[in-house]
């Protein structure tokens, strides 16, 4: 039987603007009473990692329900969903659609913000996708007419939306771009390993692993490999046998 492999679903999506009543351009406070609409997804796009198709789905070619029941069922086959921002942004905002229309939360899936890895990992002058990208010289987001592409697009103009509809659509290409060039890099990735059930890379689940020294913790040893593939550094999950000494541990003062 082939060894299952996790199914990885990068998302990005795209939402209209909170239109409110305002007094002034600086220091406005807004509350509720002065908000007319809320918030909501104008379009999302998504692709399998590895699957060439590119995924997308707007209020202009769909209902809002149905736009978001595809995303939905979608989120609800994928092991691990990866997004820049998603954990602060494009999770919630699903997630805030999905309770308004009455919806069932999808299955429970691993997340992996790239936002996050990049902030924990390095000092880029800015952590913006855009730049980060241009950087590492993996390509940059679709240059568009700027915040009147949003406005035209609600107001339903067709030359906007196909803008729209590239625009998204690049940025969950450069998304998987970014993730395999950061794959090693990335802390706390969710296990492949205990997915797919094979002593594979935990990041990128390839057998391709060498054994490579030993991983010491204040108290413990651990044989420890990197993967020949994406090259991320782990170690095992049992300790070797230390040899017969007795080992001592600090205590905080």
């Amino acid at each position: 039987m082939k060894p299952r492999t996790p199914r990885i679903l990068f998302v990005d999506i795209e939402t209209a603007p909170t239109l409110a009543y305002v007094w002034g351009l600086f220091k406005e406070n807004v509350s509720i009473d002065k908000i007319v609409h809320s918030g909501y997804v104008l379009c999302w796009s998504a692709k399998w990692l590895g699957e060439d198709t590119i995924m997308f789905d707007s209020i202009m070619k769909s209902r809002p329900k149905a736009m978001c029941q595809r995303v939905h069922k979608l989120l609800c086959q994928a092991d691990i969903v990866i997004h820049y921002n998603g954990s602060s942004f494009d999770i919630p905002t699903l997630n805030k659609e999905f309770v308004q229309l009455d919806m069932l939360p999808p299955a429970p899936y691993k997340q992996v913000d790239l936002l996050l890895a990049v902030r924990k990992a390095f000092r880029f002058t800015s952590n913006k996708l855009d730049y980060v990208s241009k950087q590492l010289g993996l390509g940059t987001k679709l240059r568009h007419p700027g915040f009147q592409m949003w406005v035209d697009c609600m107001a339903k103009d067709k030359r906007a939306w196909e803008v729209m509809e590239k625009y998204n659509r690049q940025d969950t290409a450069l998304l998987e771009t970014l993730y395999r060039r950061l794959l090693p890099w990335i802390q706390g990735h969710p296990n492949v390993s205990n997915i797919v059930d094979e002593s594979v890379c935990p990041n990128c689940g390839s057998a391709k692993i060498q054994r490579r020294g030993i991983a010491r913790t204040q108290v413990m040893q651990y044989a420890r490999y990197q993967c020949q593939d994406c090259g991320t550094w782990f170690r095992s999950c049992n300790s070797v046998k230390a040899q017969r000494i007795e080992r001592f541990q600090g205590i905080a003062g």
